[in-house]
């Protein structure tokens, strides 16, 4: 992808790719057990979303 065709972070392959692992993160993370719900399965999503989010900034750096 050329520089031109960039106008968005949300044009990035690796911010979609980032965005589509996310979604993987919280399908697979909704089968564990709810007991884990504030543990490990919240460390999961938060840490699937920080990835995209960290791509945002950079490129908006």
């Amino acid at each position: 992808m050329s520089d031109a065709r960039i106008r968005s972070y949300r044009d990035l392959t690796i911010w979609q790719d980032a965005m589509t692992l996310a979604e993987t993160v919280y399908r697979l993370t909704s089968a564990f057990p709810k007991d884990e719900l504030y543990g490990m399965t919240s460390q999961m999503r938060r840490a699937s979303v920080s990835i995209a989010a960290n791509i945002a900034e950079g490129h908006g750096r």
